[in-house]
């Protein structure tokens, strides 16, 4: 079982990783910034306070973990875009300062960037809201800064098109950089199933220094 450093564990996402985690017999160490808002309890869950824009805290935190996961910007609101580079390279920053006890890094990542038919990206679609794009784009500005790192062990999960809370059905389909679609051209993926393979990527590394996605 790993020990895993989580931010953004009381998001959207963040949330069902860590049910997900815990699940498995995982050791989960939720850093937050308000620990009042993270009422789970849980016999393998220790809750901290902390800050992935803060690199020293970052570096204290994951300090003995096996892996960070960081659900920051993972969730849909304009408030979002301004966190997401800033705390990637903040986790970048301070994993460096741990050397080869670096725990690795593993990333929830945004769709936008992701290859559709015909060769164009889905934020280039039609009819997308400002906000969203500007979302969009922060998590490709972040998949770009991860791209330039070969220092720290990272992978970063981009989710289908469409991702909100459903059933976990425990399956799956994966890509690298094209969009995952079914038969009838639908891309998505609930975000329990996103936590599913998240958690399977930490038990078998096989996207080590790059991004991949999942879809139904």
């Amino acid at each position: 079982m790993s020990k895993i450093a989580l931010y953004g564990a009381t998001g959207a996402i963040g949330s069902r990783v860590l049910d997900e985690a815990l699940s498995r017999g995982h050791t989960v160490t939720a850093v937050v910034r308000d620990p009042a808002k993270l009422t789970r309890t849980h016999p393998n869950l220790r809750v901290v306070t902390g800050d992935a824009l803060d690199p020293e805290s970052v570096a204290e935190a994951a300090k003995g973990q096996d892996v960070v996961v960081s659900a920051v910007g993972g969730g849909d609101g304009p408030g979002h875009m301004a966190t997401i580079r800033p705390s990637v390279e903040s986790l970048v920053s301070a994993l460096r300062t741990l050397g080869a006890d670096a725990p690795r890094l593993v990333l929830v990542g945004g769709a936008g960037s992701l290859r559709v038919p015909g060769g164009k990206q889905v934020w280039d679609a039609e009819g997308l809201p400002d906000f969203v794009l500007q979302i969009m784009h922060a998590h490709g500005d972040a998949l770009d800064y991860c791209r330039t790192v070969d220092d720290v062990r990272w992978t970063s999960l981009s989710p289908a098109a469409t991702i909100e809370p459903g059933e976990r059905t425990g399956s799956y389909r994966t890509a690298t950089d094209d969009l995952v679609v079914d038969a009838d051209g639908n891309s998505r993926i609930s975000t329990e199933d996103y936590a599913v393979a998240l958690l399977d990527e930490i038990e078998e590394p096989r996207h080590t220094g790059e991004r991949f996605t999942v879809g139904y």
